[in-house]
C-alpha cells in the first residue's frame, strides 16, 4: 500500500524580496544631528542607504561657500551609521536619470523645506513627476545656517579664551539681525531633547563577554572631521567604545567664551548617529573617577593630543586612569578642531555673514509657512 503523502505540502522556494535601495543628497556642510536624522529616516524606508554629497564648485555655484571642504563632508557622512555608500560630486539638480537610475535607487528622500536652485526650480520636481520622493520630517531647532550664525557672533579675540571682550572695538562685532542667529549660542539655543529621539539614535547594545571597553571625554562641540577621525583611532584600541560628553558648563569653563558652540543635547545627538561610538554618557564628571571605571568596566582611558586642562581643584583629570595603568594618547592625525573651523568662519565673515542673511530669511519663511499651512495662528 502506497505511502499517505502528507497533507503539508512543501511550498516552492520564495523569490527573494527585492533590496529597497533609498537616494539621499545633499550639502551636507557643518553635519549636524539634523542631517543625521534625515539619514537614518531614509535608511528606514529601504534596506540600503546611498548618498551624494555636492561638490564644494556647486554649493559655490547655488548656496555660497561651504564651510567644510568636500573630502570632509564626504568623510563624516560615510562615518553616519546609517549610510552604506556616498556618491562623491553628486549633481547638485538631481534627476531620476542622474542619479536614481544610475545608482539602482528606487526612490529619492528629503524634507519638507523647499530646496530650489538660484533660478527658482524644485530641485526635486522630476523624481515629483515620476512618483520616485518620499517627503521626510525636518529636523526642527538646528541648521547649518543656524550654526555659522552662533559663531558669527564671535570674534577672533572673542573666541579666544585669553580674548577681553571688553576691549573689543564694537565695529567688530558681527551684526547679524535679531533672528535665532542673534543670540548667544551658549545660552540661547534649544535645549528640548526626548527619550524618544535618543532612542532613535542609540544602538542600544552593551558590551558582549570579553570585550574591550575603551572610554574617552571631551567637548566635541561641532561635528568635524578631527573628531571623526579621532574616535575611528580610539574604537581601534577595542570593541566597543564610551565617550563621555562633558556639560555646558564645564567645556564653558576650560574654553571660555561663547564655547560649547552646540548645547549638551545637540553634542550627544551627533556622537551617537557616528558608527564609532557605541554610547555616549551625557555629563560625563571632567575628572575619569574609579566609579566611573567600574560601572562601565573600562579597560583603556584614551585621550587626544590636545593639552589637558587641569580640573577645578588643579588636578589631572586623568590621574586614576594613570595609576591604574590604562591611560593612553591617541593621535588622530589630523589638524582640524572647533578653533579652527570657527577661524574659517571669522576669517571668511563677510561672505559667510552675506550667505547667512539670505538663508536665515529663507527658513524663517518656511517656517511660518508651515505653521500657517498646520492651522497654528498663535503669535
Amino acid at each position: 500500500m502506497p505511502k499517505r503523502r502528507s497533507s503539508i505540502a512543501k511550498s516552492p522556494t520564495s523569490k527573494k524580496r527585492k533590496e529597497i535601495r533609498v537616494w539621499a543628497d545633499g550639502c551636507y556642510d557643518m553635519v549636524h544631528y539634523g542631517h543625521a536624522n534625515s539619514l537614518r529616516q531614509g535608511k528606514a524606508l529601504g534596506d540600503y542607504l546611498v548618498v551624494g554629497v555636492h561638490s564644494d564648485e556647486d554649493i559655490m555655484k547655488n548656496k555660497g561657500p561651504p564651510v567644510y571642504t568636500e573630502q570632509e563632508r564626504y568623510r563624516i557622512v560615510r562615518a553616519i551609521k546609517w549610510v552604506d555608500e556616498v556618491v562623491e560630486a553628486s549633481p547638485y539638480l538631481p534627476t531620476p536619470e542622474n542619479t536614481l537610475d544610475k545608482h539602482n535607487c528606487d526612490f529619492c528622500i528629503h524634507g519638507a523645506d523647499i530646496s530650489t536652485t538660484p533660478d527658482g526650480t524644485d530641485t526635486y520636481g522630476a523624481q515629483k513627476a515620476a512618483g520616485r520622493y518620499r517627503e521626510i520630517e525636518r529636523t526642527q531647532g538646528v541648521s547649518t545656517t543656524d550654526l555659522v550664525g552662533r559663531m558669527l557672533l564671535m570674534t577672533k579675540q572673542h573666541h579666544s579664551k585669553e580674548g577681553d571682550i571688553s576691549k573689543i572695538n564694537s565695529s567688530q562685532l558681527i551684526e547679524i539681525g535679531q533672528g535665532p542667529c542673534a543670540r548667544s549660542p551658549y545660552t540661547g539655543v534649544t535645549h528640548f531633547s526626548t527619550s524618544n529621539r535618543i532612542q532613535q539614535f542609540s544602538n542600544g547594545k552593551v558590551p558582549a563577554p570579553g570585550d574591550r571597553v575603551v572610554y574617552t571625554a571631551g567637548a566635541f562641540d561641532l561635528c568635524h572631521i578631527g573628531h571623526v577621525d579621532f574616535l575611528e583611532k580610539a574604537r581601534e584600541q577595542g570593541d566597543f567604545l564610551v565617550v563621555g560628553i562633558l556639560t555646558d558648563l564645564e567645556v564653558n569653563r576650560y574654553k571660555g567664551s561663547n564655547h560649547p558652540i552646540m548645547n549638551l543635547q545637540e553634542r550627544a545627538l551627533s556622537l551617537l548617529a557616528l558608527k564609532y561610538v557605541s554610547e555616549v554618557v551625557i555629563g560625563a564628571p571632567y575628572s575619569v573617577t574609579d566609579e566611573l571605571l567600574e560601572y562601565f568596566k573600562v579597560d583603556v582611558v584614551v585621550h587626544g593630543n590636545s593639552e589637558i586642562i587641569p580640573d577645578v581643584n588643579g588636578k589631572d583629570p586623568y590621574e586614576v586612569p594613570k595609576k591604574r595603568g590604562i591611560f593612553k594618547c591617541v593621535s588622530s592625525g589630523s589638524k582640524v578642531t572647533t578653533s579652527s573651523i570657527i577661524d574659517r568662519i571669522i576669517e571668511n565673515r563677510l561672505k559667510f555673514s552675506s550667505r547667512n542673511t539670505v538663508k536665515q530669511e529663507k527658513e524663517i519663511r518656511e517656517i511660518q509657512e508651515a505653521h500657517s499651512s498646520s492651522g497654528n495662528t498663535n503669535d
